[in-house]
């Protein structure tokens, strides 16, 4: 059984942020953030109470070698503010493919993050990949507008499970193709 090797994860650097791997010391705001209502509501696997011990494990896996997927905090403190003011990811998955996620905490929201932490990630293409799939529920069109922003391409609807919202939500598809041979 061959044994994949996952690279040290890059950081990423913005005109306003740096987006770093995590770090032990991130949990007390991540858990801060996605303790909103809001921002569990927006995504698949943010339970919304939070249960106890949630923040930690997900960081846990994060910085572990055998991750399936590379979080990066959004670090704002180059530009004066706060270590973390959401996350960003790519999952891995398969026939060199990843997903594209993120979330912004929502005293940042309407500032351009998303659009430029996601473009930054997506123009570093860090895993090589040739396509980058992202999926947004259908009540959220500004994050719709974060991936056309980026290059994204729509490709259908379908839907997700959202654990904060216990239900099945619609969602619009995306995919952003890169040409063969560029790496990143």
């Amino acid at each position: 059984m061959k044994i994949e090797t996952i690279p040290p994860q890059p950081t990423v650097i913005t005109a306003r942020f740096e987006l770093r791997p995590l770090r032990a010391s991130d949990v007390g705001l991540i858990e801060f953030y996605t303790r909103e209502e809001r921002v569990a509501r927006q995504t698949t696997s943010i339970p919304h109470p939070l249960p106890p011990g949630a923040t930690e494990a997900y960081v846990k896996r994060a910085m572990s070698s055998d991750r399936d997927a590379d979080v990066w905090a959004i670090d704002a403190t180059r530009d004066g503010g706060s270590e973390v003011i959401g996350l960003v990811s790519l999952e891995r998955l398969s026939r060199n493919q990843s997903e594209l996620g993120y979330w912004v905490a929502p005293a940042f929201w309407n500032q351009g993050v998303a659009s430029e932490v996601a473009t930054a990630v997506i123009d570093a293409n860090p895993m090589g990949h040739d396509t980058i799939f992202a999926a947004v529920f259908q009540d959220n069109p500004a994050s719709a507008r974060v991936l056309t922003n980026c290059g994204f391409e729509y490709i259908g609807d379908a839907e997700a499970f959202s654990v904060a919202r216990n239900a099945k939500v619609p969602t619009w598809t995306y995919l952003r193709k890169f040409a063969k041979g560029r790496s990143k």
